[in-house]
């Protein structure tokens, strides 16, 4: 670890990753009216289930959304869950987007249904709700631990009914993505403060 970073606050760390997310947010939001104004051209970047002409989909589907609605109704769960991951470490919660977004994407081209278009950052957000909820617990860090349980309350039976089977709905992502997310928890942990780690 750097001095630098080192030497960050909380309260630096808050920062960083308010401004993170909120751009990240706002790049939606452009990407999406920049869709809007070619008459949706974008949408044809999405995950083409089985085409290995399409692969760039599993990249820049959760970049990409059919409508301001879709953007909208992913923007704020992106935003919250986004920002409490990244307190963690910037770099940490960079590499657990990039792990579910591989995941969601290769998993969605993989089984997504025939002759559809897959899009959106739901899968994403369901991967850092999964990581949100089980980091604590893992790390046994109290507070990470009561926050995962206040969103498991708050967001549960939402996220649940998000990973059941349903026309017109990329639920298998939402899926692949919580699953992603709890594995990533698993394997990015950080050891306990003095526990030695093999190599």
């Amino acid at each position: 670890m750097s001095t630098a970073q080192s030497t960050w606050t909380q309260t630096d760390r808050a920062k960083a990753a308010a401004k993170l997310m909120l751009g990240w947010v706002a790049l939606l939001w452009v990407v999406e009216a920049i869709d809007f104004a070619t008459g949706h051209a974008l949408d044809a970047y999405g995950i083409f289930p089985r085409d290995p002409d399409r692969l760039i989909g599993v990249a820049a589907h959760p970049f990409l959304h059919f409508g301001f609605g879709h953007v909208a109704s992913n923007s704020l769960p992106l935003l919250v869950l986004g920002f409490i991951a990244a307190l963690g470490g910037i770099r940490r919660f960079l590499a657990v987007c990039a792990l579910n977004i591989a995941a969601v994407g290769i998993g969605a081209w993989l089984i997504a249904p025939a002759n559809s278009v897959g899009a959106g950052a739901s899968g994403l957000v369901f991967g850092l709700f999964g990581y949100v909820v089980v980091r604590g617990f893992v790390e046994r860090k109290p507070l990470y631990a009561a926050v995962g349980l206040t969103l498991a309350a708050l967001w549960g039976t939402t996220a649940f009914l998000g990973i059941l089977p349903a026309d017109g709905v990329g639920w298998y992502a939402h899926l692949i993505g919580l699953v992603a997310g709890v594995v990533t928890a698993l394997f990015l942990r950080r050891p306990a403060r003095g526990q030695s780690v093999p190599l």
